[in-house]
Protein backbone atom coordinates (compact mmCIF):
# COMPACT_ATOMS: atom_id res chain seq x y z
CA UNK A 1 0.00 0.00 0.00
CA UNK A 2 3.12 2.24 0.00
CA UNK A 3 2.48 5.35 -2.21
CA UNK A 4 -1.45 4.83 -1.86
CA UNK A 5 -3.48 7.74 -0.97
CA UNK A 6 -5.25 8.17 2.30
CA UNK A 7 -8.35 8.15 0.38
CA UNK A 8 -7.69 4.61 -1.29
CA UNK A 9 -6.30 3.01 2.01
CA UNK A 10 -9.40 3.76 3.86
CA UNK A 11 -11.46 2.78 0.67
CA UNK A 12 -9.53 -0.55 0.67
CA UNK A 13 -9.54 -1.18 4.55
CA UNK A 14 -13.58 -0.28 4.21
CA UNK A 15 -14.12 -2.73 1.59
CA UNK A 16 -12.18 -5.59 3.80
CA UNK A 17 -13.76 -5.04 7.36
CA UNK A 18 -10.63 -3.65 8.55
CA UNK A 19 -8.61 -1.40 11.07
CA UNK A 20 -6.18 1.04 9.55
CA UNK A 21 -3.19 1.88 12.09
CA UNK A 22 -0.93 4.88 11.05
CA UNK A 23 1.48 7.62 11.79
CA UNK A 24 -0.04 9.63 9.52
CA UNK A 25 -1.58 12.17 11.88
CA UNK A 26 -1.98 15.27 9.53
CA UNK A 27 -4.21 14.06 7.00
CA UNK A 28 -5.25 10.54 7.76
CA UNK A 29 -7.92 11.45 10.27
CA UNK A 30 -9.07 14.53 8.22
CA UNK A 31 -10.21 11.93 5.31
CA UNK A 32 -11.85 9.53 7.81
CA UNK A 33 -13.28 12.22 9.35
CA UNK A 34 -14.83 12.88 5.79
CA UNK A 35 -16.06 9.75 5.30
CA UNK A 36 -17.54 9.44 8.27
CA UNK A 37 -19.53 12.63 7.62
CA UNK A 38 -20.69 11.61 3.83
CA UNK A 39 -21.91 8.21 5.47
CA UNK A 40 -19.22 5.88 4.16
CA UNK A 41 -18.15 3.03 5.93
CA UNK A 42 -15.10 3.48 8.25
CA UNK A 43 -13.92 0.30 9.90
CA UNK A 44 -11.81 2.63 12.48
CA UNK A 45 -8.50 4.41 12.32
CA UNK A 46 -5.59 3.87 15.01
CA UNK A 47 -2.93 7.03 15.08
CA UNK A 48 -0.17 5.94 16.64
CA UNK A 49 2.24 8.88 17.94
CA UNK A 50 5.65 8.20 16.93
CA UNK A 51 6.79 9.06 20.49
CA UNK A 52 5.61 6.07 22.01
CA UNK A 53 7.57 3.36 22.32
CA UNK A 54 7.20 -0.01 20.49
CA UNK A 55 6.01 -2.36 23.82
CA UNK A 56 3.70 0.04 24.70
CA UNK A 57 2.05 0.43 21.53
CA UNK A 58 2.19 -3.43 21.46
CA UNK A 59 0.13 -4.01 24.20
CA UNK A 60 -2.50 -1.54 23.35
CA UNK A 61 -2.75 -3.19 19.99
CA UNK A 62 -3.48 -6.71 21.75
CA UNK A 63 -5.41 -5.03 24.42
CA UNK A 64 -7.89 -3.45 21.76
CA UNK A 65 -7.51 -6.75 19.40
CA UNK A 66 -8.60 -9.05 22.57
CA UNK A 67 -11.16 -7.01 23.91
CA UNK A 68 -13.16 -5.29 21.05
CA UNK A 69 -15.73 -6.36 19.58
CA UNK A 70 -16.89 -6.31 15.50
CA UNK A 71 -18.03 -3.11 14.15
CA UNK A 72 -17.38 -1.68 17.30
CA UNK A 73 -14.29 0.69 16.19
CA UNK A 74 -16.77 1.73 13.09
CA UNK A 75 -16.36 5.48 12.54
CA UNK A 76 -13.91 6.17 15.34
CA UNK A 77 -10.35 7.25 15.22
CA UNK A 78 -8.37 6.10 18.25
CA UNK A 79 -5.08 7.38 19.49
CA UNK A 80 -2.50 5.36 21.41
CA UNK A 81 -0.55 5.53 23.20
CA UNK A 82 -4.73 4.78 25.35
CA UNK A 83 -2.72 5.84 28.59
Amino acid sequence: MTGMDDSAVLDWAAANQLIVLTHDVCTMTRYATERVAAGMSMPGLIEISRKSSLSVVIEDVILIAECGTDGEFEGQVIYLPLQ
